[in-house]
């Protein structure tokens, strides 16, 4: 028996980017698949994205576009992240489109040139005047998911900023703004944490027409009771106060469950139960209302416990705790269902 499972519905998924496409309109969605697909697999997600309709790709590193690359001959592929003369040379090679956030400008492949209206990281403050290579303008949003007037302030200088080049690909859209800020959407929006059904907002996806894709389960792996004054785990930070039932789980924080996660929820044959204790490297502790057999099923994620819940706890965002999942096939059994 696995550790645990990690299950994606690809289903799930297609719907998601239907969805996103509904909200669009005429704006084409490029599908963010970098980090491994957010956690989630990045060719398996590119294909059910392609397949449902997204336009194009979107990664950071070489090694991720030349990945999806030799999966996809054919795929639109944007690479967002710095890269050195080796690395843009790969890229020419491979086809690949890639982001202009400075003064030195490569030839000989389609260029996106970055503005930075107001994130403060990468981006040229004052449009230059594009070359024969640019195909496409961008920015990227800081606030979409929470202040949607900041948001509103850098659409305006972005439009401002470009449009006398409305020939070019405009694209400053990612899944917050896709949903809820209706005058970002322009030619292309770039969205990754909704394609995978995880909510831009921390709040309960289906708000939004969203399907969790990735699903976490485990089981428990042995059962026992504590005893009045006696305790569980590193730190004695659970001190049974009253005989209590409690279930050890095989997964820690090497797994991507983290140790902050003390006191969040988990589904124990169904039922929501706490964890307690100090979450160990491969395993933590959920209290139990009974003795339960060895073997009963636990869902870290999935079935109505959300990775937003558990970002809470952590007082994080969905993003990270997907992401920070481990699918080592030598920890994790993964499973991708793609009906």
């Amino acid at each position: 028996m696995h550790r645990s499972e990690l299950t994606i519905d690809l289903g799930a998924l297609r719907r998601n980017v239907r969805t996103l496409l509904g909200a669009l309109g005429r704006a084409e969605l490029w599908a963010v698949v970098k980090g491994d697909g957010y956690g989630h697999g990045a060719v398996d997600v590119a294909r059910a994205s392609l397949d449902a309709g997204a336009s194009a790709l979107c990664v950071v590193t070489i090694e991720e576009a030349l990945e999806v690359r030799r999966a996809f001959p054919a795929a639109r592929i944007l690479c967002m992240g710095p890269l050195d003369a080796d690395g843009v040379a790969e890229a020419r090679s491979a086809g690949l489109e890639l982001v202009l956030t400075g003064r030195d400008v490569p030839e000989g492949l389609p260029l996106h040139l970055k503005v930075d209206t107001g994130m403060g990281r990468f981006g040229v403050s004052e449009l230059m005047q594009p070359t024969r290579d640019v195909v496409g303008l961008m920015s990227h949003l800081a606030t979409a998911d929470g202040d949607a007037s900041y948001a509103r302030k850098q659409i305006e200088r972005f439009d401002e900023l470009t449009r006398e080049h409305e020939q070019l690909t405009r694209h400053i859209a990612n899944s917050a703004a896709a949903l809820r800020i209706p005058e970002s959407r322009l030619d292309a929006a770039r969205c990754g944490i909704a394609l995978y059904g995880l909510s831009p907002f921390e709040s309960d996806p289906a708000e939004d027409g969203l399907e969790p894709v990735l699903s976490w389960r485990s089981y428990l792996a042995h059962v026992k009771q504590l005893q009045p004054g006696e305790s569980t785990g590193y730190g004695r930070r659970f001190v049974a106060e009253r005989p209590t039932w409690i279930g050890l789980v095989p997964v820690g924080y090497a797994d991507g469950f983290r140790r902050g996660l003390t006191g969040t929820t988990v589904l124990v044959d169904g039922e929501r139960r706490r964890v307690v204790g100090t979450v160990s490297m491969d395993s933590f502790a959920v209290e139990l209302e009974r003795e339960l057999p060895v073997g009963t099923s636990v869902t870290l994620i999935g079935d109505g416990i959300r990775a937003e819940a558990h970002a809470e706890v952590l007082g994080t965002i969905n993003y990270e705790v997907v992401t920070g999942i481990e699918s080592d096939p030598r920890r994790a059994r993964r499973v991708v269902l793609d009906a």
